[in-house]
C-alpha cells in the first residue's frame, strides 16, 4: 500500500491577516498621533512684520511679535493646542545680572500678550531660563566661573512672575537649578495664579543636540564653557528619575524629557513610574538631522517625520514639542 504524506496544517495564527488592508491596520493600531499631542516652538525677534530663516534649522524662522497672532490662528485652525515662545534677544540687552529676563515688555512677555489677545484659546507656554538674556550664555547667573544656584532661582521667580502677569498658561522651567520648581509654585500661589501650570524640564540632559537652537536664540557665541554642572549627564537614567520625582514633589504639574529620540528610554521609564503627564522635546538637532537627510534625498522626509513623532507616543509621552508641528498637523488633518 502506498504511503501518503500529508502536509502539516499551517498554524491557525496568521499575524499578517491584521496587516492585509489599510482599514484593518488602522482599526488595530495601538498608538495614535493627533494635532492635540503637539506643542509648536516659535522663535521671536524684534522688528516689525518680518521673519528671518534660521540657517541651521531648514524651514524654521524667527518672527516679529506682530506676526504671532496669524501664527497662533494657524495653530488653532490646525488643532495645535499650545505655542512655546523662545526669544532672540538683542545682544545689547544681555547682561551679567540678566535683568531683561523679567522686564514686563521684553520680547517673550509682549509675545504672550499678543497671542492671548488675538487667539485666547491657544495656550502659551514659556521658557524659564536665563540664557537668552545672559551675556555669558548660561541658564544661570555666573560669578567667578560658577553658576550660582540660589541667586539664579530668585531671578527665575521674577521672570516667571512677569510671564504669568502677561498671561502665560504654562511655565516651562528649563534651567535645571535646584529648588526652582518649589520657588515658582510658591510665587504662583502667593500671587493667585492658581491655574498657571508648570511643565518642568525635569530631565534635561547636557546634550550635543542643542546646537541649532543656540543659533536660533543667539546664544552660540555667548556661551562660556559648558553646562555640565547643572544639566544631567547623558549616561544617567536613574538620576533623571530622581529629578522628576523631586520636581513633582515641589509642585510640577507635568514633566519634560529633553532631548527626545536619544532618550526614549527615559520617556518610557518616567511615564511607567510616575504616571503623570509626560512630554518630550524633539530638539533642534533632531529636527535638523531629519531635515538635512530629507533634503539630500537620503530619507523620505514625510515618513520619518511622522515615524519619529509616533515613537514618542509609543514610548509613553502624552505630547511632544516639535518644530514639525504645523506640517504634521496638516498631514494628520488631511488623513481624517
Amino acid at each position: 500500500m502506498a504511503r501518503f504524506q500529508t502536509q502539516a496544517p499551517f498554524p491557525a495564527l496568521r499575524p499578517r491577516r491584521l496587516r492585509a488592508y489599510p482599514a484593518l491596520r488602522a482599526m488595530v493600531r495601538e498608538t495614535h498621533l493627533s494635532p492635540a499631542d503637539l506643542i509648536w516652538p516659535i522663535f521671536v525677534m524684534a522688528g516689525e512684520d518680518s521673519h528671518e530663516p534660521v540657517s541651521s534649522m531648514p524651514g524654521v524662522s524667527r518672527h516679529t511679535v506682530d506676526r504671532l497672532p496669524a501664527l497662533a490662528a494657524t495653530a488653532h485652525k490646525l488643532g495645535i493646542p499650545a505655542i512655546c515662545i523662545f526669544p532672540y534677544t538683542d545682544p545689547a540687552l544681555k547682561t551679567e545680572d540678566c535683568k531683561e529676563a523679567w522686564n514686563p515688555d521684553n520680547l517673550s512677555n509682549r509675545a504672550i500678550r499678543a497671542i492671548k489677545d488675538a487667539v485666547p484659546d491657544v495656550m502659551v507656554m514659556t521658557d524659564i531660563a536665563l540664557d537668552p538674556y545672559n551675556i555669558n550664555g548660561h541658564d544661570g547667573i555666573v560669578r567667578d566661573g560658577e553658576i550660582i544656584n540660589d541667586e539664579t532661582v530668585a531671578a527665575l521667580v521674577k521672570m516667571g512672575q512677569a510671564q504669568a502677569q502677561s498671561g502665560a498658561d504654562i511655565l516651562g522651567p528649563s534651567d535645571m537649578m535646584d529648588g526652582r520648581i518649589g520657588a515658582l509654585r510658591t510665587m504662583l500661589e502667593q500671587n493667585s495664579f492658581h491655574n498657571v501650570s508648570i511643565l518642568s524640564y525635569s530631565a534635561k540632559f547636557s546634550s550635543a543636540f542643542y546646537g541649532p537652537f543656540r543659533d536660533a536664540v543667539g546664544a552660540t557665541g555667548a556661551l562660556t564653557g559648558d553646562k555640565n554642572t547643572y544639566q544631567i549627564d547623558p549616561a544617567n537614567s536613574d538620576e533623571a528619575l530622581r529629578m522628576i520625582a523631586r520636581d513633582l514633589s515641589e509642585g510640577a504639574d507635568m514633566v519634560m524629557v529633553k532631548p527626545g529620540m536619544p532618550y526614549l528610554d527615559i520617556c518610557h521609564r518616567a511615564k511607567s513610574e510616575f504616571g503623570v503627564p509626560t512630554f518630550a522635546y524633539q530638539v533642534s538637532g533632531e529636527y535638523a538631522m531629519l531635515q538635512a537627510a530629507a533634503q539630500n534625498g537620503w530619507l523620505d522626509g514625510r515618513r520619518v517625520m511622522l515615524e519619529s513623532l509616533m515613537a514618542f507616543k509609543r514610548a509613553g509621552c502624552d505630547g511632544v514639542l516639535s518644530y514639525f508641528a504645523p506640517e504634521v498637523a496638516e498631514i494628520l488633518n488631511g488623513a481624517h
